[in-house]
């Protein structure tokens, strides 16, 4: 008996599901596939009331991971995912942050111990596509959760041998200088800021662009559930159509293939439809 086609997306934080992710969700999930979001950490280390950064007066870990597990419980139903696990691994904070050394943090956890309640998930749903960030936690981003999503990702992944396609989230980087000019010709302030030119991924290793235009409102809803981080969330302070052209399409670059596949493709499932 065939599998039920199902996508397995494993990110970082309450939020992440949003940009890189949200429109690949809605569609797939539009379209029959069953879509598993596996959220690693609580969001400990994000804003708290008010804008309180962590370290700062008033900020309260435990308040702020209930806030931001409510708002990913939102965004989840924008989406229309089908199932939300949740490891509940303690945040780790950006790299440099004091968080970064609490014993508890998801990047202080042994990469077997994480990839193995992983690999369970993926036993339980047999997804034959599973998504989740690169070596450096995303085009570059460095972050220490991030890097430890991918190397319990990666690890579970091939423990099980479940999965017959893997694929790491991408940010070409031709689109994101377009992406950056369009902001600064749409009058959004960016400051000094200049796009370092190796943030991103090299186009070379990009392999699958998917059209999620008609999602874009979805993504946008799912997005602005997490009002908490609004702060953080520079694409929500864009004007409409340059949102509306930036969350177009979601690129990734293919790890994993048990199936024929061209060398570009426009479905994360292709060469697994009958």
């Amino acid at each position: 008996m065939d599998r039920e086609l199902t996508l397995m997306v494993v990110h970082a934080h309450p939020d992440d599901e949003c940009l890189s992710t949200g429109g690949i969700l809605a569609r797939y999930t539009e379209e029959g596939v069953r879509t598993v979001l596996v959220t690693c950490t609580n969001g400990e280390q994000g804003d708290g009331e008010g804008g309180v950064k962590p370290g700062e007066d008033g900020h309260d870990d435990a308040a702020v991971a209930a806030r931001r597990l409510a708002e990913l419980r939102e965004s989840v139903t924008h989406l229309g995912i089908d199932h939300l696990e949740l490891l509940g691994y303690r945040d780790s904070g950006m790299d440099g942050w004091a968080g970064n050394g609490h014993p508890d943090a998801f990047a202080n956890v042994p990469v077997e111990e994480a990839a193995g309640r992983l690999a369970a998930l993926i036993e339980r749903y047999r997804p034959q596509v599973v998504v989740t960030y690169d070596e450096t936690g995303g085009g570059g981003y460095g972050h220490p959760d991030h890097v430890q999503t991918h190397r319990i990702t990666a690890a579970a992944v091939e423990s099980t041998g479940i999965p017959d396609k893997f694929y790491y989230t991408a940010m070409p980087r031709s689109a994101m200088r377009q992406m950056f000019e369009l902001m600064r010709d749409s009058g959004v302030d960016v400051g000094d800021f200049e796009l370092p030119d190796d943030f991103g991924t090299p186009d070379e290793r990009v392999t699958t662009i998917v059209d999620v235009a008609p999602y874009t409102e979805r993504k946008l809803k799912a997005l602005r559930a997490h009002e908490s981080q609004g702060e953080n969330i520079f694409l929500l302070r864009m004007p409409e159509e340059t949102q509306q052209r930036a969350f177009s399409h979601e690129a990734f670059e293919r790890v994993l293939s048990k199936v024929k596949t061209p060398a570009h493709e426009e479905d994360l499932f292709t060469g697994l439809r009958h």
